[in-house]
């Protein structure tokens, strides 16, 4: 099988990918345990993708207890090299409507009790995570997401929480006062291992619902999420498919270099078993 370009993360509604040409199904397992769900692999407009439905087809896995490392170091063995995230967000900020997509630049970590590294046991590393997203890619999409008609916007901070419940309205206000825009359950983690895996990641957010911190409108239930989501789904499929064709083959952004002096730990320090465990993750820079 050849290298998968391509990767796409589908989350709440998005469990396939229509259009892909000679599809085959792909089980791995990984050092950190099995990914969500095997990989569809296929071909979009003479691109190679590889499509992981994040919950699993089915949506059996809550998000706190998705294997977020095996998900991203997954797609790292597939040679995935950009990751294009669909996830259900609600809106935080009056002038972004349930129906509308956003295009997020920044995450605010709210979790609690994730493993968002590939490391530890014995090797440190720190990546930089000023700009957690692919801004080429970001760029990509959102040019695709206007190109269908959607209404979009560029930017803006996804706030991520543990979940598996919605917020409290205290906490919705709370959040509201911080300033970020959506809120989400998922990204901010795969953000983070992607960047050690040296893989652009940017988010396609589909916007259900105004949480619960609007007065006027009613709280936020899996129902209702549900009936605007089926809407939002057809909508980020038109743009992954039109973002395809156009993204490049060749990659400048600093996403391909984020390892670069990343790791810390005097390299004679670390085991031959670490070493072999991440040499997909560290093989570049440690031998």
């Amino acid at each position: 099988m050849s290298e998968v370009e391509i990767g796409v993360i589908g989350g709440s509604g998005l469990y396939q990918i229509e259009g892909l040409e000679g599809v085959e199904e792909v089980k791995m397992d990984t050092p950190f345990g099995p990914p969500s769900d095997h990989f569809i692999v296929g071909e979009l407009k003479g691109r190679k993708i590889a499509f992981l439905p994040r919950h699993r087809r089915g949506h059996t896995i809550q998000p706190a207890d998705l294997n977020f490392r095996a998900n991203i170091y997954g797609m790292k063995k597939l040679g995935v090299n950009r990751i294009i995230s669909v996830s259900a967000v609600g809106s935080m900020k009056e002038g972004i409507h349930p129906k509308d997509i956003v295009i997020p630049d920044q995450f605010y970590d709210n979790t609690r009790r994730r493993i968002s590294t590939f490391f530890g046991d014995g090797i440190v590393a720190h990546v930089s995570l000023a700009d957690p997203v692919c801004s080429v890619l970001s760029g990509i999409l959102y040019e695709s997401a206007v190109g269908v008609g959607a209404k979009v916007h560029r930017g803006g901070v996804y706030l991520c929480i543990e979940g598996p419940q919605f917020s409290t309205r205290g906490e919705s206000l709370i959040y509201k006062k911080w300033g970020v825009d959506i809120i989400g359950m998922t990204n901010v983690t795969e953000a983070k291992l992607a960047r050690e895996a040296e893989i652009c990641y940017a988010t396609i957010a589909l916007v259900t619902d105004y949480d619960c911190w609007h007065q006027e409108e009613a709280a936020v239930t899996a129902d209702a999420i549900i009936e605007i989501l089926n809407k939002n789904v057809e909508t980020s499929k038109k743009i992954i498919k039109g973002a395809v064709g156009t993204i490049p083959g060749d990659r400048s952004c600093p996403c391909s270099t984020a390892m670069n002096n990343a790791i810390i730990t005097a390299h004679d320090k670390i085991s031959s078993a670490t070493k072999e465990r991440l040499k997909l993750i560290i093989g570049n820079y440690v031998k």
